[in-house]
């Protein structure tokens, strides 16, 4: 058969485009994308005693540990949201927002054996972590309704679902936008500087106190108004609030249509610029890392 007569099933060549996400691709290798997701959820807790008990131990004591310290010795109210659950609810937001960005920022130094060998979209790993995370943010999801509906119904806890439980999906796609476009960004840093990794580690321990996680958004307006703006203009601490407000349906926490929108429009940009540096680092990365 002559050179003119082949023709080839698929063809890679250098991406020439600074935004390239092509999900055509990304469709062609979804057995590897699957792969990736099953090697991500039976590795974190293989070789341990609990296993995925894990999943469940992890966020319940979290809360319990949160409302002993911020609702009954600082004494921070959550209105007719019982504490542990206002909480559990927020651990459970965070823990997932933690876990994409962690798992993204991190990608290119944890696979540069895969990356350095085999060729297929690299847009692939990140998305894997986000998914896998996705299950994990499901399981703990199960524990929440359970203690939704115990307080709901044993307890007589005034809290009702109401039309904005319809927004539920919508922070969660927000918990994942952030968590990739982020994590995307700092993967530029960490793949230079091994200081990011442990710098990294710290900062998601301070973002967590500033991203309303153990306290209404409400309540650091009413008692530091002069430091409120750091939660004000936190688009975290908005998604976990907004987490939180279709869930409960009370006004006693903090939502506004506008406060969605230029969150939305902020996560859209933050994906926008990590895939632009992702697709640009993974050109190079493998003689830095």
């Amino acid at each position: 058969m002559s050179k003119q007569d082949q023709t080839w099933l698929f063809e890679i060549s250098a991406k020439q485009k600074l935004i390239d996400l092509n999900f055509k691709e990304i469709w062609r290798y979804r057995d590897l994308l699957v792969l990736f997701i099953r090697r991500d959820l039976v590795t974190v807790y293989k070789q341990t005693i609990l296993g995925p008990l894990w999943f469940f131990i992890q966020p319940l004591f979290t809360s319990v540990i949160f409302t002993l310290v911020f609702n009954n010795i600082a004494s921070i109210s959550t209105g007719i949201v019982p504490s542990f659950l206002f909480n559990l609810a927020g651990i459970t937001a965070w823990s997932y927002f933690k876990a994409c960005l962690t798992g993204t920022a991190n990608t290119f130094r944890a696979n540069s054996g895969i990356f350095g060998k085999v060729y297929f979209p690299r847009f692939i790993v990140p998305l894997s972590k986000a998914l896998s995370n996705l299950a994990k943010f499901g399981i703990q999801m199960i524990i929440l309704t359970g203690f939704y509906f115990y307080f709901v119904y044993a307890q007589d806890a005034l809290i009702r679902p109401d039309k904005y439980v319809l927004l539920f999906p919508v922070y969660v796609f927000l918990m994942m936008l952030y968590g990739l476009g982020i994590g995307m960004i700092l993967s530029t840093f960490t793949t230079k500087y091994r200081d990011m990794s442990i710098l990294l580690t710290f900062a998601m321990q301070l973002l967590m106190y500033v991203s309303a996680v153990p306290y209404p958004i409400k309540q650091i307006r009413e008692k530091v108004p002069e430091y409120s703006w750091v939660v004000d203009y936190n688009p975290i601490a908005h998604i976990v609030e907004g987490f939180r407000f279709s869930l409960f349906g009370t006004d006693e926490l903090y939502f506004s249509w506008l406060s969605l929108g230029w969150v939305v429009v902020l996560g859209i940009l933050l994906f926008v610029l990590g895939l632009l540096l992702f697709n640009r680092t993974e050109k190079n990365f493998i003689d830095t890392v």
